[in-house]
């Protein structure tokens, strides 16, 4: 039986020009996440994917220098577990979204232009349609298992949608709850998966438990 370990990328730049980097608290939740698996006597990782967005790059990094793992394995870059756009998601919904002031505004829109995107009625608007971000989400995951080679322990450092969509392939999830899925998981949480051959099913999800014992201020959704 392997395991993988979907991690989702430290806190991003929110309010930033610059989304796609981690912010000091992104850092820090990948720090104490490296720091927690220290603790726990899971093998050496055997392989290592991360999407090709540098707050993936930059949530590995930090949890590798405080992990410290014994064995070298050269990290797997793998766009399929990118996340979607979703600046392009919102400006399906509403242009000027960048004027939108708090972030409860930007929440409820943000819901609003998802369920558009999911809707299907509008995938010409899009430059990746919601049937296609499944689909690339899942393609990258069923290759990971495929090229297993003997595998026991593999990690992803990937992002919320792509965990909720790969959550919603193995339980046959709804949209409708894909997305409330993705609304709830953490950053810095970890799902684990358990597979063999064709076997596939989930061990547990959105856990930040190491984030909660470090204290309340380093749980955060977005």
């Amino acid at each position: 039986m392997a395991a993988v370990y979907l991690i989702r990328h430290g806190q991003a730049s929110f309010d930033q020009d610059d989304y796609d980097h981690l912010s000091a608290v992104g850092f820090k939740q990948a720090e104490i996440l490296g720091n927690y698996w220290r603790t726990l006597p899971h093998p050496n990782p055997d392989k290592i994917y991360r999407g090709a967005l540098l707050r993936h790059q930059q949530t590995m990094d930090s949890f590798l220098t405080a992990y410290e793992p014994t064995n070298a394995v050269t990290p797997i870059i793998e766009p399929g577990f990118n996340e979607f756009d979703h600046v392009g998601v919102l400006k399906g919904h509403i242009k000027d979204w960048s004027k939108l002031g708090t972030l409860a505004e930007f929440e409820q829109a943000f819901v609003t232009a998802f369920q558009r995107w999911q809707s299907g009625t509008h995938d010409a608007d899009y430059a990746e349609s919601w049937p296609q971000f499944k689909q690339r989400c899942i393609t990258a995951f069923t290759h990971l298992m495929a090229q297993a080679d003997g595998a026991k322990t593999l990690l992803v450092f990937t992002s919320g949608g792509t965990i909720s969509v790969i959550l919603q392939y193995i339980l046959a999830l709804s949209d409708q709850h894909t997305l409330r899925l993705n609304q709830q998981i953490r950053n810095a949480s970890v799902t684990s998966l358990l597979f063999s051959g064709a076997r596939l099913s989930v061990d547990y999800l959105n856990n930040f438990s190491h984030l909660e014992q470090a204290g309340a201020e380093w749980v955060t959704y977005r």
